[in-house]
């Protein structure tokens, strides 16, 4: 037997149990981790409080989580002989599964952790690393661009201010005034969010025009980049206002556009490279996983928050 995070039916965090269910078996193709951390994220809370039924049905009882990294202890029939029983692994699930102690997990969707990545860091990187990869991509990010990211503070946001940065782009932080330091340090200049947004994002943005905007927050972030900012809405991307792309037509290019073991190893390559730093707000045992979700539906943290089975 092994732990688990389930839940029978959609609601508030207190329908989250950490149960003994058997322990996974590896089928063919995959190989079985031994979590030894594992990510939460905003999208988990939609899926769980049935927002996102239409788009992720849930079957119940559902597991729980995508992100992982952890310690290969079986091998399937037929698994890629690219990993050995004790590898050292980062990777996700599709299944809903990775809040556990054990995940079966097909090969292809890891990759080895460098020994210069934490367990935090690496059990957090795919989902918010992943989407802020795909996001900044898409809007097509060049030397003299300028670029606004509401959120930029959060796990996405955080990443993708620094891969925003990379590209040459004057990067515009929206966040807490709390905040600023940090961002500055990233390669960012910190807007203050609130009324009057608007105005601080021209008055920092350099010749006072923004060309391209990252919504990783929600809440009419999207309207304000397209109807009073100007940016054209295939410049404009959310991952978490899918009524405002069918409102506006901008994009909605998420993590699935970059959901490859390739693409976590470049993002962990540069974690090692210090070209890249992956904030951990907080860390919580398996069987605290509903005060993670309260602090994560807060909004106010900095970075990833992370269960450590």
């Amino acid at each position: 037997m092994a732990k688990a995070v389930q839940f029978d039916r959609y609601g508030d965090i207190d329908v989250l149990e950490v149960r003994d269910v058997p322990r996974p078996v590896p089928g063919p193709g995959e190989v079985l981790v031994e979590v030894k951390a594992a990510g939460i994220n905003p999208g988990e809370v939609m899926i769980r409080q049935g927002f996102l039924h239409d788009r992720w049905p849930a079957t119940f009882p559902s597991g729980e989580g995508s992100d992982l990294a952890g310690v290969v202890v079986e091998l399937g029939e037929t698994s890629a002989a690219d990993f050995a029983v004790g590898d050292e692994v980062l990777g996700f699930s599709h299944a809903r599964s990775s809040h556990a102690e054990f995940v079966a997990v097909p090969a292809d969707q890891l990759t080895i952790k460098p020994a210069g990545v934490s367990w935090e860091v690496a059990g957090s990187l795919y989902v918010a690393g992943c989407t802020a990869y795909a996001a900044v991509r898409s809007v097509g990010l060049e030397s003299g661009d300028t670029v606004a990211i509401a959120g930029a503070a959060g796990g996405v946001g955080s990443i993708a201010v620094q891969l925003a940065a990379r590209t040459g782009a004057t990067v515009l932080g929206i966040a807490g005034p709390g905040n600023d330091a940090w961002l500055r340090e990233h390669g960012a200049v910190p807007v203050n969010y609130g009324d009057g947004l608007a105005d601080r994002l021209r008055a920092a943005a350099p010749g006072g025009a923004v060309d391209a905007f990252l919504d990783f927050f929600g809440g009419g972030y999207v309207a304000l980049a397209v109807d009073e900012l100007g940016v054209a809405p295939e410049r404009v991307d959310t991952v978490i206002d899918f009524a405002a792309i069918e409102q506006y037509g901008v994009l909605g290019v998420g993590s699935a556009e970059a959901s490859t073991a390739a693409v976590l190893a470049e993002l962990a390559g540069l974690v090692v490279a210090g070209e890249l730093e992956v904030p951990i707000a907080e860390v919580y045992p398996l069987d605290q996983v509903r005060a993670a979700y309260r602090d994560l539906e807060e909004r106010h943290t900095r970075g990833k928050l992370v269960l450590r089975p």
